[in-house]
């Protein structure tokens, strides 16, 4: 399955992303789930949205506007240096992951603006596989890990760079700089995430493109480790890391400007599109 979340006639709703349109799960299930997550924290919220799947649409994407795939999640934890290539570029030699934060709040949906920040041209896209927890867990084993996962999806984890010093937290939370979509696609589709590749274009052009089988710390091993110091719950939500190719480490630097598209897309989830836009002061 493939779920969305959106706003429709401006209330919040979520739904079955499917080829002849969205099934509203909010209109059908509202009385029970209030959201996507609220549905991912019910053990059987999957396999009853599942008996809608071959219910007629409700609506089309045209009458809506897409949410962050979760925009509520309690956590946002974020992996740095995860792919050798993207090591090298940074000098990074630390064995251990590289964490951080993104709060809910500077994140955007598919076909949305990213706002690039007036204070700033050095604004970076990072194309990242996202992991969405689908029950809780505390000191996780690897080899169950993605028992825990209810699904996968893409992330645009933009940077502002020149706020980027030794930790990486106050470059990667400015208001709309997280884009999360288009859907969560459920693990049944995808049992292995190691099949999928991750493909970012700026304007159309490819600039970072790997296969999350190169993953330094693969999606079990982080499940694992990041469980070992706080609890999971349903609706948290992992970034992997992104591939080398990044815009700061490109001769000439290549960053993200107004009326610039950027695009992240991973195989078997799909294309998530925004377009870049200068804040107004």
């Amino acid at each position: 399955m493939k779920l969305v979340s959106y706003l429709i006639s401006g209330k919040a709703s979520f739904g079955l992303y499917t080829n002849h349109g969205i099934i509203d799960l909010g209109l059908k299930l509202g009385n029970k789930y209030v959201d996507l997550k609220s549905l991912l924290a019910d053990k059987d919220g999957l396999s009853i949205a599942k008996t809608y799947l071959n219910k007629p649409s409700d609506v089309n994407e045209q009458q809506i506007t897409f949410l962050p795939v979760i925009p509520n999640p309690s956590k946002i934890l974020c992996v740095g240096m995860n792919y050798a290539e993207k090591r090298a570029e940074f000098n990074e030699t630390s064995s251990a992951p590289t964490l951080f934060v993104r709060f809910p709040d500077s994140q955007t949906g598919h076909k949305t603006n990213i706002i690039k920040p007036a204070i700033t041209n050095e604004l970076d896209y990072e194309g990242e596989l996202a992991i969405i927890i689908g029950k809780a867990g505390f000191r996780i084993d690897e080899k169950d890990a993605l028992s825990y996962v209810a699904g996968y999806s893409c992330y645009m984890d933009g940077s502002i760079r020149d706020w980027q010093y030794t930790w990486f937290t106050a470059g990667k939370n400015w208001p709309n700089t997280g884009a999360f979509g288009p859907c969560l696609t459920t693990t049944d589709e995808i049992p292995d995430p190691t099949i999928l590749t991750l493909t970012t274009y700026l304007n159309g052009k490819e600039m970072q493109h790997d296969s999350i089988k190169n993953l330094v710390h693969t999606v079990p091993e982080l499940i694992a480790y990041i469980s070992t110091f706080t609890h999971l719950s349903p609706g948290d939500v992992i970034l992997t890391g992104s591939p080398g190719g990044v815009g700061k480490k490109r001769n000439p630097p290549v960053f993200m400007q107004d009326g610039d598209t950027i695009e992240v897309e991973i195989s078997n989830i799909g294309r998530l599109t925004n377009f870049v836009v200068a804040e107004k002061r």
